[in-house]
């Protein structure tokens, strides 16, 4: 596949009188791009993934305005989750974030690394061991726990876990995934 380079960017840019524009940009595009097959990582079948496999996300950092747009989403208006002096009050340093946006942020893991083969996020549970707090950066992961072939499809439980940036466990939990084996491998 032909990748654009920098240099055919700006020749083509200096050919549109200076300006990268749509065209110029299309024209230096790979021909034979495929939507379907534009994925985020290569996919792995049921029968590829092992125990002890460790699937991480992006580090992100919790800012206020994620607190109040899961608040929102969520419907939960407990002033613990927004009201600093309230917070203070009942003896947290700050407002506290959602247990469940913790919690969410291990959730699109594993379908992005395994693509067609997902079936279903089968059961989820959790426990909360530490505050969240906006200013905090969470680093999720999940890690293959156990497989469990049966027939057409498999069962995949993973250890949730979500670390803070002082490397203090504030959650940790468990998924179960479904998904399709390979035809042969029933066999």
């Amino acid at each position: 596949m032909e990748l654009i380079s920098r240099r055919n960017m700006l020749a083509a840019a200096t050919a549109a009188g200076g300006l990268l524009t749509a065209a110029s940009v299309a024209a230096e595009q790979p021909r034979d791009f495929d939507p379907v097959n534009f994925t985020v990582v290569p996919p792995r079948r049921f029968e590829d993934l092992r125990v002890g496999d460790v699937f991480r996300a992006p580090s992100r950092t919790l800012t206020d305005a994620h607190a109040a747009a899961f608040q929102t989403v969520s419907a939960d208006n407990h002033p613990i989750h927004y009201d600093v002096e309230y917070a203070r009050r009942h003896g947290h340093i700050a407002p506290v974030v959602h247990g469940l946006q913790v919690f969410a942020f291990t959730a699109p893991l594993f379908p992005q690394y395994i693509g067609d083969v997902f079936v279903a996020f089968t059961s989820a549970s959790c426990k909360f061991l530490k505050e969240v707090h906006a200013g905090d950066t969470l680093y999720p992961a999940l890690e293959i726990i156990a497989l469990s072939p049966q027939g057409d499809t498999g069962r995949v439980t993973t250890r949730a876990t979500v670390y803070n940036q002082r490397g203090e466990l504030v959650l940790d939990g468990e998924h179960q995934y479904s998904l399709r084996t390979s035809p042969r491998a029933g066999k």
